[in-house]
């Protein structure tokens, strides 16, 4: 069992989703199976299961330099975004009712913000540079005593760019605000350490980390006030109740031990192949641009825009090439890469981007053969007049 996809194909799509790792695997086996006992159950089976999922939160734990009893398990980064911003929002005063973001969240967090700004709240998005780097200056300017929270994600899932999160959580602090950051395309690839970055609330996905799907957990600082956004019974401290996935969570577990262990030296591996990645691209493609920051960025991610084509229409001509564009398609018309606009490029930019994002299985000869089958279907285009369909 290893990473990674068939032979047959090149996956360059981690910050979609990463392969499970194999020891993950072997770990949650036993709970799909014979250890199937419900964690609150005061029998052999349950006490076992109850075990594995604290085991487990102990590990998560050691990963981001949190307490045990601060992380609380749930489904995914989309259910850990909604109960930061949602709970926190419903313990807020009357007269704390903003909510400071970024132009460029993840839907995870820009969809319950709307929700809150529907509601009646003030939402103030700052805008990020053409580097796709927030703009800390405008973010300060954005802070005030009626803003409750504050929500920027720490590393940008398009661009791979890692945001001031620590900087701005220092000026937040300062007004009262709670600080909350999505971390899931940052664990794992780079530190995260809670206290380094002084924020109140931290999301995590697990299939983001070489875990299951399905599973994610979100960081509560001691003391944060914070409200349940599903009801039912007292798992998860309350905040979260529910049967626990106890198989996936010890998946995340083992995923998080995993990734503390190999952090240092997956990030130089993997930096190297995607600039070798940019280099190749870059000399064989004429004009091409790199939207991903060359410091303060995530090691594996390269976003880039190929002129005169569609970068959706450029990776159909690949199909043994799996990556992606962060555009959209319906109807037949094609809408640009949003991330990109956000960062004030033009369209006919936007449309052209194509993200490329390396993982553990990556190797130096996927690396290799990507950039000639990206250069050779980008002149097939250009050179037939498709690239703009």
């Amino acid at each position: 069992m290893t990473y990674g996809a068939p032979s047959s194909l090149i996956y360059l799509d981690h910050n979609a989703t990463t392969p499970i790792a194999p020891e993950a695997a072997d770990a949650m086996e036993p709970f799909l199976r014979g250890e199937f006992g419900n964690p609150s159950s005061d029998h052999a089976l349950g006490r076992r299961a109850h075990e594995a999922v604290e085991e487990a939160r102990e590990r998560v734990a050691t990963l981001i330099g949190a307490a045990p009893g601060e992380i609380v398990f749930t489904s995914g980064g989309t259910e850990s975004n909604n109960l930061a911003i949602r709970g926190v929002a419903a313990q807020a005063p009357p007269d704390r009712h903003r909510v400071v973001t970024s132009t460029v969240e993840h839907p995870a967090t820009a969809a319950p913000c709307a929700s809150l700004e529907a509601a009646g709240w003030t939402v103030t998005r700052v805008p990020v540079s053409v580097s796709g780097m927030l703009d800390l200056e405008a973010a300060a300017r954005a802070l005030g005593d009626d803003v409750a929270l504050v929500s920027v994600m720490l590393a940008q899932n398009e661009t791979g760019a890692v945001m001031p999160v620590a900087e701005l959580a220092a000026a937040a602090r300062k007004g009262g605000a709670t600080i909350h950051t999505d971390a899931a395309q940052a664990i794992g690839k780079i530190p995260v350490l809670v206290d380094a970055l002084a924020v109140d609330l931290l999301s995590i996905a697990g299939h983001k980390c070489y875990g299951p799907k399905g599973v994610g957990a979100l960081y509560v600082r001691r003391g944060t006030r914070l409200s349940p956004v599903i009801f039912g019974a007292g798992q998860e401290g309350g905040v979260r109740p529910g049967t626990e996935n106890v198989a996936s969570i010890v998946g995340l577990g083992t995923a998080a031990s995993i990734a503390g262990d190999r952090l240092q030296a997956d990030a130089r591996r993997i930096a190297t192949l995607r600039d070798e990645l940019w280099s190749s691209l870059s000399a064989a493609v004429p004009g091409i641009v790199r939207h991903t920051p060359e410091v303060a960025c995530l090691p594996n991610t390269l976003l880039v825009s190929f002129p005169g084509v569609l970068g959706a229409e450029l990776l159909d001509q690949i199909p043994q090439l799996l990556a992606s564009t962060g555009s959209a398609c319906h109807a037949g018309e094609h809408t640009p890469n949003a991330t990109l606009l956000a960062m004030g490029l033009p369209s006919e930019v936007a449309l052209g981007a194509v993200r490329l994002s390396l993982g553990r299985a990556s190797s130096v000869e996927e690396v290799s053969m990507a950039a000639a089958l990206l250069a050779n279907a980008h002149r097939r285009l250009v050179s037939t007049g498709g690239g703009r369909g």
